[in-house]
């Protein structure tokens, strides 16, 4: 019997009064994949994983990860799930190790201290665990909001711009550990990001949202061949811009 797919969603939409952030978008998540969830500012990207992650009640539409109805029973799938964005800080004043505590205890994670451990050696945090975590660069940051995503070795993690603000040699060293991690975990991973070159190296499948609407999808080779360009940001930006459109009608 084979298991169900890693997220499905249908019919998915959000509307705030007037405002249609997420129109009756459909889209599945194979298991061990990594996804990319793509568009401009406004696109819908970070509306549609907040009500993955139940944190937003769609106004229509349902959504199962890893096979749970997350109208029904949410919290079974949750425990199950993480997610890590560079954009929402730590308590500055708990050190690294304080921290991870917490969500450690928020997980009911056996073995505390060696998961922590473990972590701290996989992502090179031996010596900021004692360090409060308002004191880190971006880039130490961004090793911590990792471990945090990882504490309960989750079977899907939810990524919302993981290497923003990191210099080239940090989001590098990120880009090959996330690889790396799926690749001996089977992780299934979801990711939104503005960084083209990260999305092609990373993902097997892309969902352009624009306006809240699925404008295409497919893997990066796909659409690269589909709009004759070289790069993922030239496709990008034919959709941002319409440009086949401008061009068909020129």
């Amino acid at each position: 019997m084979s298991l169900p797919p890693a997220i499905a969603v249908t019919g998915l939409t959000k509307r705030y009064d007037q405002v249609l952030a997420v129109d009756a978008i459909d889209f599945t998540v194979e298991r061990g994949a990594t996804f990319g969830l793509l568009g401009g500012n406004g696109a819908g990207k970070t509306t549609t994983i907040a009500m993955l992650l139940a944190l937003l009640i769609p106004t229509a539409g349902s959504i199962r990860v890893l096979g749970h109805d997350m109208a029904r029973d949410r919290f079974a799938a949750l425990a199950r799930m993480n997610f890590s964005s560079p954009y929402i800080a730590l308590p500055g004043r708990l050190t690294v190790r304080e921290n991870l505590r917490v969500y450690a205890h928020l997980y009911t994670v056996p073995a505390m201290e060696a998961r922590i451990d473990a972590l701290a050696r996989d992502l090179d945090l031996g010596a900021l665990l004692d360090r409060p975590a308002g004191q880190l660069s971006a880039g130490q940051k961004t090793r911590v909001a990792l471990a945090k995503a990882l504490i309960n070795r989750p079977d899907v993690l939810l990524l919302d711009e993981p290497t923003a603000s990191l210099d080239p040699d940090t989001g590098d060293w990120v880009r090959s550990w996330l690889e790396r991690y799926r690749a001996e975990s089977g992780c299934t991973i979801l990711l939104a990001s503005h960084n083209m070159a990260e999305v092609e190296r990373l993902c097997d499948h892309v969902l352009m949202l624009k306006q809240g609407r699925i404008v295409d999808r497919g893997s990066p080779a796909a659409l690269l061949e589909r709009y004759g360009r070289a790069d993922l940001e030239e496709v990008f930006l034919d959709i941002a811009r319409d440009r086949r459109a401008a061009e068909a009608s020129a």
